[in-house]
């Protein structure tokens, strides 16, 4: 931090000096990380930061921002570095710049590429939202399977500057499909005169373009690769996904997966930068559907009012909290596993039954522990009188019973929501809390009403 406060404050004195050369030359020489930060501490010099900095670095240092400020920043450039700006990104960035503007704002700024560019941003852009046809970019190297190393070298040389990596070669045929992949490092440990099909091994990971991302995320996790190609339906080769812009996919649907677990609508933007209104909107409709189903609660206690007593609802917070946390420790880790692909839709069965045999031993462990709290209480405090055992048989298999119902509820719940083309994430812990605090109660107030019907009521 205080190195950053001193960075920020060299940075304002050349600002308000007014030297652009010294400012220019400062900039150039730090990463980009901390140029970043600095537009952060200093949002207002933003554009100013941009137009100073050479194309490339300033390039560079815009794919890192995140939307809201790239946009904020944007909208001040002058049209000649935005231009510039937009023909030297990298198309896969570029697409994903994008993606988050409205379509007339880009139709607009398409006009400002290339011819060569604007094809390929309009060829990216027609593939479906949050496909990996959005995140690939057609900056790679292909060989041909009967090159020799020195020939691929010789390609590496004059093409290799213009690719987004050059880790991985891509071995195609004379039609262009995909063959198989060659590493780099095989490429410079071969002798010159050995052929690329000496070094296919036919273990080849490839994506489609129209897959969605959340696979290839999946796909990225289980390979170690920096890049993966991209094929469509006839295996022609389109471009490749590096593992950056999977980073970046997978820590937004993190985001949005913890969002939705806490009972709310994913954010479009930080959370500093969202609108009070916004932020209301988007909790609003959870909060109501949650405050629609705890009426129901009311419901039930209507329904037992001549057979509560003080005691009864004495005990109500305890079945209530415990059948919640149980269905939402449940939810949680199907929702975890379903985004690590540990588990899928056909895997409902194995994981009920999994469910039945923990939900119940923990409702027994539960269970054992409030009728030891009734009982210790009894002796000390004498607050159940003789039927003491009742309450505690009472508290003891509803425990067992909600915490059950709690777990299959929780671990369920994402099946469905999968199953019916819905984000598991939905399932959220507040939502399976109150599906279970109302079923609970009526699973409390049977077990009550079996037990002691013939002293209380």
């Amino acid at each position: 931090m205080e190195e950053l406060a001193m960075l920020v404050a060299h940075v304002e004195q050349l600002i308000e000096r007014g030297d652009q050369a010294e400012l220019a030359d400062y900039l150039n020489e730090l990463n980009i990380s901390d140029v970043e930060e600095l537009i952060d501490e200093l949002p207002e010099h933003g554009p100013l930061f941009l137009e100073t900095l050479s194309l490339k670095r300033a390039v560079n240092v815009f794919r890192i921002l995140d939307f809201p400020t790239q946009e904020r920043i944007f909208k001040k450039l002058k049209a000649t570095t935005i231009r510039e700006l937009l023909n030297e990104m990298p198309p896969d960035d570029r697409t994903s710049f994008f993606s988050e503007l409205t379509g007339d704002v880009v139709k607009r700024l398409i006009i400002l590429l290339t011819p060569e560019e604007r094809k390929e941003a309009l060829s990216l852009l027609g593939y479906p939202e949050d496909s990996v046809g959005r995140l690939m970019t057609p900056d790679y190297i292909t060989v041909k399977v009967h090159w020799t190393m020195q020939r691929v070298l010789d390609h590496i040389r004059r093409y290799g500057g213009a690719s987004e990596t050059i880790d991985v070669l891509y071995v195609i045929d004379a039609e262009g499909k995909l063959m198989d992949d060659v590493r780099i490092k095989d490429v410079l440990l071969a002798d010159p005169e050995t052929v690329v099909s000496d070094l296919i091994d036919n273990r080849l990971i490839s994506l489609r373009a129209n897959d969605p991302q959340e696979e290839a995320v999946s796909i990225f996790r289980m390979n170690n690769r920096v890049a993966l190609p991209v094929v469509d339906d006839r295996d022609i080769m389109l471009g490749i996904v590096t593992i950056d812009d999977i980073l970046w996919v997978a820590n937004e649907e993190y985001s949005e997966d913890m969002q939705r677990i806490g009972g709310t609508e994913a954010l479009d933007e930080p959370y500093l930068d969202v609108s009070i209104f916004h932020l209301v909107k988007k909790r609003a409709g959870w909060l109501i559907v949650l405050f629609l189903g705890q009426l129901l609660t009311v419901t039930v206690l209507n329904h037992y009012e001549d057979k509560l007593t003080t005691v009864l609802v004495m005990l109500m917070p305890v079945i209530m909290s415990s059948g919640g946390n149980s269905g939402s420790q449940a939810s949680t880790l199907i929702i975890q596993a379903m985004a690590m692909g540990e588990v899928t839709l056909r895997d409902w069965w194995i994981v009920m039954r999994r469910e039945i045999l923990s939900g119940t031993l923990l409702g027994v462990i539960l269970g054992g522990l409030g009728f030891f709290r009734i009982s210790v209480e009894e002796a000390f405090r004498h607050t159940y009188g003789d039927l003491w055992y009742l309450y505690g048989c009472a508290i003891g298999l509803s425990l067992v019973g909600v915490v059950l119902w709690g777990s299959l509820v929780g671990s369920m719940l994402p099946f469905i929501l999968r199953r019916c083309g819905a984000d598991p994430a939905s399932s959220s812990a507040p939502f399976v809390s109150t599906i279970v605090d109302v079923t609970g109660l009526i699973i409390y107030f049977t077990f009550a009403t079996l037990i002691l019907k013939d002293v209380l009521f």
